[in-house]
């Protein structure tokens, strides 16, 4: 009977270490955020969703929710965990997301136990952040290499929940467009994070309407008419022609790209090039024949719009 009661003691004790040791690390409130932050490390969205508290009511968008655009999560090391009032515990931990090393503050309280004797934590305030983005001139971006798009009005932040700790890169990267990356900084629980998109033309856009530009004025250059029709030159005489006109570019008008005033259009500024005529003239006075060999000035201005992501239409500019 000794015997067997010094083995039951040994058992017991054994059980009880067992207990405190779970309950100072797995089980415990530095345990249940190092629990979260090992499925951003894994990537784990599904995981990192479910632990409590994470998931609150919130407006703001859930699309980055994902394990696509997570970022990386590395290095969880805890600094320190403090019971406070009411039973709620501070738990800190420095982390290195993406590279950047950043500190982050969890709140936790114990809800309930399991098998009495094991605590079951939450987050009092769920570790998801607020992306505030504005994107400019499109409503398309890249988060972590995912794309989005935004539903806000354009140039309006759009509020997307993002995982904190984490890091995002933002950026924009279309057939004809361009945005630089923004680093967006997901660390503070509880605070808005904003970033601000500016979606540009990029080369190929430019070097398209260029193309387009210079097939066009080509393409008038063939009428053999004082005023070719739709085009942006044309000259005209008091005299009579005696041949039909020849036209051809001496100077293509150089483009440049800029955002419309409205989302979704873009605006190629004035340039100017110059159109040659070639034509014999007969004067009504005397019937003499002139050849006409003449520079001819005119410019161009367009609103440009893209269609299917591979096709653009230019719609001239109507001068004042």
């Amino acid at each position: 009977m000794r015997i067997w009661a010094i083995a039951f003691a040994l058992l017991g004790l054994g059980f009880a270490a067992t207990v405190i040791a779970l309950n100072s690390t797995v089980y415990s409130a530095n345990g249940f955020v190092l629990s979260y932050l090992n499925a951003l490390s894994r990537g784990d969205s599904a995981s990192a969703l479910e632990t409590r508290g994470v998931l609150t009511a919130n407006e703001a968008d859930t699309s980055l929710l994902t394990d696509e655009a997570m970022g990386s999560l590395e290095d969880a090391t805890l600094v320190r965990d403090t019971p406070g009032q009411n039973g709620i515990h501070t738990v800190v931990f420095d982390v290195v997301a993406s590279g950047v090393p950043a500190r982050s503050e969890f709140l936790v309280e114990q809800v309930s136990t399991r098998f009495g004797i094991f605590p079951i934590w939450r987050f009092v305030a769920s570790p998801l952040t607020t992306a505030s983005i504005t994107v400019l001139h499109d409503d398309r971006i890249r988060v972590n290499g995912m794309d989005v798009t935004t539903t806000a009005s354009p140039g309006s932040p759009g509020s997307f929940l993002v995982f904190s700790p984490g890091v995002y890169t933002i950026d924009h990267d279309s057939t004809f467009l361009t945005a630089e990356p923004v680093i967006l900084e997901a660390t503070a629980i509880g605070q808005i994070a904003d970033a601000s998109v500016d979606v540009q033309a990029n080369p190929e856009f430019v070097a398209k309407v260029q193309s387009d530009l210079v097939g066009f004025l080509d393409s008038c250059a063939t009428q053999q008419v004082l005023m070719p029709t739709g085009c942006p030159f044309g000259r005209a005489f008091r005299n009579r022609i005696d041949t039909l006109p020849q036209w051809s570019i001496a100077t293509y008008p150089t483009v440049a790209i800029s955002p419309g005033m409205d989302a979704g259009t873009w605006w190629v500024p004035r340039a100017d090039g110059v159109a040659v005529i070639n034509v014999d003239v007969r004067s009504l006075f005397d019937g003499t024949v002139t050849t006409v060999n003449e520079d001819v000035p005119f410019s161009v201005e367009y609103t440009v719009t893209i269609e299917n992501e591979t096709r653009i239409v230019l719609t001239p500019v109507a001068a004042p």
